[in-house]
């Protein structure tokens, strides 16, 4: 998954902080679950909320914190709950599956380290009894659906997992 979600690169950007890749559309989905309208702040927000998921808005590695910066300045809760976070690309509104009382608690275990962030992904798939059976089958289309979401065929999800897993096979 490591491979997957980061190119293998690991959890951490050069300045230290946890890779993340910030989603507006979700951040869109966070404020409106707090009773926020996110129609009042789109106006010169487009590339943090939008509506509908749009890949075009991503800038990528520390880039990804300035648009997250930007979006904790609305509701921090809402900010932070709408990125996907560390190595494994966890997303902060899956907080309390990854065995966390609050958004910032996992936000502040994904900024300690890998092998924490390798915990709250482990966590997060204990919280799945489907996802976990789903993993030890090497079942990987089911797998797929559960964790990536609606998208996976389409943005080759399986495909990708499966071409990271046989290449630890050959190894």
């Amino acid at each position: 998954m490591v491979k997957v979600e980061t190119g293998g690169r690991g959890g951490f950007l050069p300045n230290g902080k946890p890779v993340i890749l910030f989603q507006g559309h979700i951040f869109w989905q966070q404020l409106r679950t707090r009773g926020i309208n996110p129609e009042n702040y789109a106006k010169g927000n487009e590339d943090i909320l939008y509506p509908k998921f749009d890949k075009t808005k991503y800038v990528g590695g520390v880039g990804e914190w300035d648009r997250l910066d930007r979006a904790v300045a609305i509701n921090e809760d809402a900010a932070l709950s709408s990125a996907s976070w560390g190595m494994l690309q966890t997303m902060g509104y899956l907080y309390k599956k990854c065995g966390c009382n609050t958004v910032a608690e996992f936000v502040g275990r994904m900024k300690t380290s890998e092998l924490e962030q390798l915990k709250v992904f482990a966590d997060y798939l204990k919280s799945s009894a489907s996802m976990l059976d789903a993993l030890r089958k090497k079942d990987w289309t089911t797998f797929a659906k559960l964790y990536y979401g609606p998208s996976y065929a389409q943005d080759r999800y399986v495909e990708k997992i499966v071409k990271a897993y046989s290449s630890y096979q050959n190894q």
